[in-house]
């Protein structure tokens, strides 16, 4: 009994992980075949998460994400800046420019936390929540370079504001995150430190995560 029950959680959670991999959403067919079960396992299967909110169909009968992996993804998203806040205040005080975690979110990249340096007679206000497209900003791009495997840093100029200078590396290893850590700042960066210390905010911020 032990046993099967832990292949039917097993099963239910590669069905999330699927679920969640496929943005255009998934028959009960396609879902049967790539979890390798029959299509009666699948119906199973999606009616037990959708009582918990886990996955719905859409109108088309879709499988999609449902409301509650959004609300566990909510409730996990304070614990994930709470464990980043000391690289980022490090990161902020030691370059003398604004700090944060960014995540991608969809499409777009999300500000999950910042930090900005104490000692600055200015720097660059960033809202905590924050949002804009991925493919701009030194944050949204070194989130899609660490989705290509590179976790070196990016560099921007004015993308997201203009004559704002911006500065990130991708969180490299952590299961289930695509993030970055980086510095925005109103005057040009230092290209001999900077980068060196937003890799090194990055490596530490993904060991406080695993």
């Amino acid at each position: 009994m032990a046993t099967e029950t832990a292949q039917t959680l097993d099963r239910g959670l590669r069905l999330l992980h699927v679920v969640a991999e496929t943005p255009g959403g998934l028959t009960m067919t396609e879902a049967a075949a790539l979890l390798g079960v029959g299509r009666a396992v699948v119906y199973r299967l999606v009616a037990t998460l959708s009582e918990h909110g886990m996955v719905r169909r859409d109108r088309s009968g879709r499988l999609r994400l449902g409301a509650g992996v959004l609300q566990l993804a909510r409730r996990a998203q304070p614990l994930v800046a709470d464990a980043a806040l000391p690289a980022l205040r490090k990161l902020a005080e030691t370059v003398g420019a604004t700090a944060h975690l960014t995540i991608a979110d969809g499409g777009e990249a999300y500000a999950l936390a910042v930090v900005e340096p104490s000692w600055t007679q200015f720097h660059v206000a960033y809202r905590t929540g924050s949002r804009h497209p991925l493919d701009m900003g030194a944050a949204g791009k070194a989130i899609l370079a660490g989705r290509r495997g590179d976790y070196g840093v990016v560099s921007t100029i004015g993308e997201l504001q203009a004559g704002a200078y911006g500065v990130a590396a991708a969180v490299a290893g952590v299961e289930g995150l695509e993030a970055s850590v980086g510095v925005v700042a109103l005057a040009a960066l230092d290209p001999a430190s900077v980068p060196t210390h937003v890799t090194a905010a990055a490596t530490t911020v993904a060991k406080a995560l695993s």
